[in-house]
């Protein structure tokens, strides 16, 4: 099911100079809530997600394969926002990261810079320092805004 929401908002984001962040379903007590997270260079209006949800939202009820009243949401990932996939990654280069990672027998949590994505790790600027993080270790990672720093 998953896949095919992810199918459709990948096309209709596509055709709409938008591209998808992600797709996710969550059990709710009202229903099934299926979040849909888009992104575009220069930022996300609320026009570009009510365009997104209403044509999606179209396709899912001609389609009908949920079957369970489900809520649409079509927003975008925000500031803060999770990194899954090596395309989240690329697209947060040099941005401040909050990285938890596996290390031997214990996780360890970093905060820097995201510097370099490469085929097996990333690299990420911790104050002087660099570190390497193979993808595999990772456990947890998102962006990181820092609310206190003055513009």
């Amino acid at each position: 099911m998953v896949r095919r929401i992810e199918e459709i908002a990948k096309k209709v984001c596509s055709e709409n100079g938008l591209t998808l962040y992600n797709v996710e379903t969550k059990r709710t007590t009202k229903g099934l809530v299926v979040p849909v997270f888009i992104t575009k260079v220069g930022g996300v209006t609320l026009g570009d997600c009510q365009k997104i949800s209403r044509i999606i939202g179209d396709i899912l009820d001609q389609e009908d394969f949920i079957n369970e009243r489900f809520y649409l949401e079509v927003s975008s990932p925000g500031l803060e926002r999770e990194l899954k996939y090596k395309m989240h990654y690329t697209g947060a280069i040099g941005e401040k990261v909050k990285i938890t990672y596996k290390n031997e027998n214990s996780n360890v949590y970093k905060m820097g810079i995201l510097k370099e994505v490469l085929p097996e790790k990333i690299n990420i600027e911790c104050g002087n320092d660099i570190f390497s993080i193979n993808f595999k270790d990772i456990k947890k990672a998102k962006t990181y805004f820092d609310y206190k720093r003055k513009i």
